[in-house]
C-alpha cells in the first residue's frame, strides 16, 4: 500500500484528475495539484479536494512530490515532462491517464531522467462532462484499469500503480504491453467513438430528437466529444484505428449483403452471435 506520508501531485485537475484527488483524499493522502485555471484550484481547495495547488509550474510543489499523476492531453503531457523533469524529486514515480500509450510512453521513457520512473496506466472511466466540478471517484468503481509496463519499469513502480488502482476502487485491473493496449483501445474505445460520431453526422435531420428512441440515444451518448483531445488520440493511434474501421466496414457490408439477399439463417446467426458476446458484459 502507498505510504500515507508520501505526497501525491496531480498535474491537470479536470474530470479524471479531480476524481483521482477525491478518491485519494478519502483515504487520507496528501494531494497537491497544478492546473491551468485559478478557478479550478480555488474550487478544489474550497471543497477539500486537494491540500495545496497552483496555476504555475511550481518548482517547490513538483520537488516535494513522491508520486505524480498526469491528467493532461498526450502532447501537453510530453512537453510538460521535458520542460520540468529537472525539478522532479529523485526516485519519483510518475504515471498518466492517456488513452494511447506507444506514442506517449515510448517518447517519454527514452528521454526521462534515469532516477525517475514513468509507469503507463489508463483508467477506463469518464463522463460526457469535463472539469473538476464534475469529478467523482465513484466513476472508477465499475470501471477497468489498464497498466502498461515496459522494460524501464521496476517492481516498485508497478506496485505503486496497482495500489493506486486498488485504492480508487477499480473493478478490474489488467496488465498489457503498450502495443497490446493501443490495439485493444483502437477497438473498444476509439472505434466506438468513431461510430457514435459517424451516426450523428450521417443524418442532418434537425428533428431526430423528437422521435428517436433509447437505442439511438445509447449508441450516440459518447458523440458529445472533446474535439481537441480526440484528434490527438485518433492520430496517435491511427494505424490501429484505421484497421478497425476497415474491419467494421467489412462487417457492415456482410450484414448489408445478408439483408439484400434476405438470408434469414445468415442474419439470425449474426444476431445470435452478437447476443452471446454481449451477455459476457452482464456477468
Amino acid at each position: 500500500m502507498i505510504d500515507k506520508d508520501k505526497v501525491i501531485l496531480i498535474i491537470g485537475l479536470g474530470l479524471i484528475g479531480g476524481s483521482y484527488a477525491k478518491g485519494l483524499k478519502k483515504h487520507g493522502y496528501m494531494v497537491y495539484a497544478i492546473s491551468r485555471g485559478q478557478k479550478t484550484i480555488d474550487y478544489a481547495l474550497e471543497n477539500g479536494i486537494i491540500d495545496q495547488g497552483s496555476i504555475q509550474e511550481d518548482t517547490e510543489l513538483i520537488g516535494q512530490a513522491d508520486f505524480i499523476i498526469f491528467g493532461l492531453y498526450p502532447h501537453t503531457m510530453i512537453d510538460w515532462i521535458f520542460r520540468n523533469q529537472q525539478y522532479f524529486k529523485p526516485g519519483a514515480v510518475i504515471t498518466d491517464v492517456c488513452g494511447v500509450k506507444c506514442g506517449v510512453i515510448d517518447v517519454v521513457q527514452e528521454k526521462l531522467r534515469k532516477d525517475v520512473e514513468l509507469i503507463g496506466s489508463h483508467p477506463m472511466a469518464g463522463k460526457e462532462v469535463s472539469g473538476v466540478e464534475h469529478s467523482d471517484d465513484a466513476i472508477f468503481h465499475s470501471a477497468n484499469f489498464i497498466i502498461t509496463p515496459t522494460k524501464y519499469n521496476t517492481e516498485r513502480g508497478i506496485s505503486f500503480i496497482r495500489d493506486l488502482a486498488n485504492l480508487l476502487g477499480f473493478r478490474h485491473i489488467a496488465v498489457l504491453t503498450p502495443q497490446q493496449h493501443d490495439e485493444m483501445i483502437g477497438y473498444v474505445s476509439q472505434l466506438t467513438h468513431a461510430v457514435a460520431v459517424s451516426l450523428m453526422n450521417a443524418n442532418d435531420n434537425a428533428y431526430l430528437k423528437e422521435y428517436t428512441g433509447d437505442s439511438f440515444r445509447d449508441l450516440t451518448r459518447i458523440a458529445k466529444i472533446n474535439e481537441t483531445l480526440w484528434c490527438e488520440l485518433f492520430f496517435l493511434n491511427k494505424q490501429n484505428l484505421v484497421r478497425e474501421i476497415d474491419d467494421l466496414i467489412a462487417e457492415l457490408e456482410n450484414l448489408k449483403q445478408k439483408i439484400e439477399d434476405e438470408d434469414e439463417d445468415g442474419i439470425k446467426q449474426l444476431f445470435i452471435q452478437s447476443t452471446e458476446r454481449r451477455k459476457q458484459f452482464d456477468k
